[in-house]
């Protein structure tokens, strides 16, 4: 089945409990401002997993940062997050008036280019808790973002998420959505994408 646009189909799928879309949250200017900023101060990391015997680079570039003091893990790993930079905790701040919910982290993705990706995927760890809040900000290279269904993978979809855009995900959308940024055959310039999370912190000894 064709990848269609979420807006360009009978019965639009995603209702507003499960995912809220503002294609021109920030300003071009906000943008724009904000997507040079980071590119050139944040501490840019690649990381790596084992697969099949081997170790895998990730392919795009990564960095947490988080409420000072917090100690956070994801899926079995201590997270070591950066203290908040002035214009992400202004926007975390933004984000949460405008939607009334609460964020304690954000996780920076740079795709570089168009060989950097993310598979296909859920964000269901269980320090997310249940029916997850992640506010998700687009800048620099408009990508398609992927989701299907994930008891039936025909049925695919795809938002073009465009420099200074915001996609809310919400509800059970996890629990019965798959997501991911393809590779692409086209060439493009870096893009940043930023996902604000509320994660259950760890006990402190």
């Amino acid at each position: 089945m064709d990848q269609l646009s979420l807006f360009q189909h009978e019965g639009y799928i995603f209702p507003e409990d499960l995912l809220n879309f503002e294609p021109d949250f920030l300003t071009q200017e906000e943008a724009n401002q904000l997507f040079d900023f980071l590119l050139k101060e944040v501490p840019w990391q690649q990381t790596s997993k084992i697969m099949y015997d081997r170790t895998i680079l990730t392919p795009r570039l990564t960095a947490w940062y988080g409420d000072e003091n917090a100690t956070y893990q994801m899926a079995g790993k201590i997270i070591a997050v950066n203290e908040w930079l002035i214009p992400l905790k202004a926007l975390k701040e933004r984000i949460e008036q405008r939607f009334h919910c609460t964020f304690n982290s954000v996780l920076l993705n740079l795709y570089r280019d168009n060989n950097d990706s993310v598979a296909w995927h859920r964000d269901r760890e269980s320090e997310l808790g249940n029916r997850p809040v992640i506010g998700s900000v687009s800048l620099g290279q408009a990508r398609y973002f992927d989701f299907r269904k994930v008891d039936d993978h025909n049925k695919k979809y795809s938002l073009l998420l465009n420099h200074g855009a915001l996609l809310l995900m919400k509800g059970n959308l996890q629990e019965t959505w798959e997501h991911r940024i393809a590779k692409s055959t086209q060439k493009m310039r870096a893009r940043i994408n930023l996902t604000f999370r509320l994660i259950n912190e760890l006990e402190n000894e």
